[in-house]
């Protein structure tokens, strides 16, 4: 078993996994969910919402961050950088007690982080710009800096396990979970860190942000929220507003053999491009979007043929769907692969969407089983979308794409645990 790649660098694995999603809070529920192919959209329940237009979205229902870090911190965290916090420390508990050694191996300073946010603590600043407007500057949180900032998440991460390596934060809206794991992957591969946790988080299901999505007319108006999300249907009219965070520890795989860890997956390829057109419209060629996957599956040493199955940006606009789907047919041939977007099940998670859909790949890539679409009815574009219920592949390498406003784009290639390699049953 070669250990490293067709471009001779280390190969890099994944030896833990942390999710909070609507679909689920743990790795195995989240895959349940997606398998399920049932929505998780609903009525919303963090803020009164009687006076918008849209009234629902996707919610990580029962979410409880005190046993992970007590009542006080709990107060004084922004929700995002909670959710964002309790997937990794999930992530790296995996890691470790999933390893015959029962310890990551590294010094604190070969231990690294890369965090991303779409926007960060967005309730917190709503919460206090209305605390400012009605009660004055000198009744604004003296807490509001650190629960606001993007970054928050990766310093929290860093302080509650002395990890003091490289430790980076990502803004690229929608690509930024993708993102913060190929930075991973590249601080891995160029031997800047030996353990890198990395992945995405969102909590921007809230009042001011809620509206101004459905303002710009990106959000859904469909009136039964558990058929609203509807990725590359005909039907489709926006997207549905979701919450989470999705992260993952990555080693390089003598590093994971060495400790006795046990694998998931593998990193196999990364790539990022810019359509440089538009602020918030795709190109409508995809253009912008087929050169990312082309670089990816070049990072990977791939060809698309190599490639068992899509897990899609998939928004559920008609235009995002549109331009992604003319990319997927430009780089693998119309019809050519199974293609799914979790978005049907979870909503749009925005900045953390790109690492919960990279781990979502990875389950699907391991076990050769790819979830349903939700609420495909009828697809009017040049894609096979598996809808209805899973289906079953041969276990082979994924892609998973995450496109942004910005015309950031980002495709992460993922695989199975390396051949020879026993990965989780899980």
């Amino acid at each position: 078993m070669p250990s490293s790649d067709p471009h001779q660098r280390p190969r890099v694995v994944v030896t833990g996994m942390g999710v909070k999603t609507p679909a689920g809070q743990t790795t195995e529920d989240f895959w349940q969910g997606l398998l399920s192919g049932k929505s998780a959209a609903a009525p919303l329940t963090l803020y009164d919402a009687s006076r918008h237009t849209v009234g629902f979205g996707c919610e990580v229902r029962d979410f409880d961050p005190e046993p992970y870090v007590g009542p006080k911190e709990a107060r004084r965290t922004d929700r995002a950088a909670l959710l964002g916090l309790t997937a990794a420390m999930d992530a790296i508990r995996e890691a470790t007690e999933l390893a015959s050694s029962g310890d990551l191996a590294a010094a604190a300073h070969r231990r690294g982080i890369v965090a991303g946010s779409g926007v960060g603590g967005i309730r917190t600043l709503e919460d206090q710009v209305i605390e400012y407007a009605s009660r004055g500057p000198t009744r604004v949180s003296p807490f509001l800096v650190p629960m606001m900032m993007v970054n928050a998440t990766a310093a929290l991460i860093a302080i509650h396990h002395g990890w003091t390596g490289p430790n980076l934060a990502v803004a690229t809206a929608c690509a930024t979970g993708a993102n913060a794991i190929g930075e991973g992957t590249r601080l891995v591969r160029e031997g800047l860190a030996d353990v890198v946790v990395c992945g995405g988080t969102e909590a921007s299901v809230a009042p001011v942000s809620m509206a101004a999505f459905a303002r710009m007319g990106a959000l859904s108006r469909n009136p039964v929220p558990e058929a609203a999300s509807r990725p590359f249907d005909v039907d489709r009219d926006g997207f549905v507003m979701g919450e989470g965070a999705g992260f993952v520890v990555l080693e390089t795989l003598d590093h994971a053999l060495q400790r006795g860890a046990t694998i998931h997956g593998e990193i196999l390829g990364y790539g990022m491009t810019c359509d440089a057109h538009h602020i918030t419209a795709p190109l409508d060629d995809g253009a912008g979007a087929a050169a990312c996957i082309d670089v990816a599956l070049g990072d990977a040493g791939l060809a698309p043929a190599d490639i068992g199955h899509v897990n899609a940006h998939g928004t559920s606009t008609p235009q995002n769907d549109a331009a992604e789907a003319s990319a997927l047919a430009k780089v693998f041939g119309e019809r050519a692969v199974p293609v799914t977007s979790t978005k049907g099940v979870t909503g749009h998670l925005i900045g953390a969407a790109g690492a919960v859909e990279a781990v979502a790949a990875m389950l699907g890539a391991a076990r050769g089983l790819v979830p349903p679409t939700a609420n495909l009815t009828h697809c009017d574009l040049p894609i096979d979308v598996v809808a209805g219920e899973p289906r079953r592949i041969e276990p082979a390498p994924a892609l998973s794409t995450s496109f942004a406003f910005g015309g950031h784009n980002a495709a992460l290639v993922v695989g199975p645990p390396p051949t020879g390699v026993e990965g989780s049953s899980r």
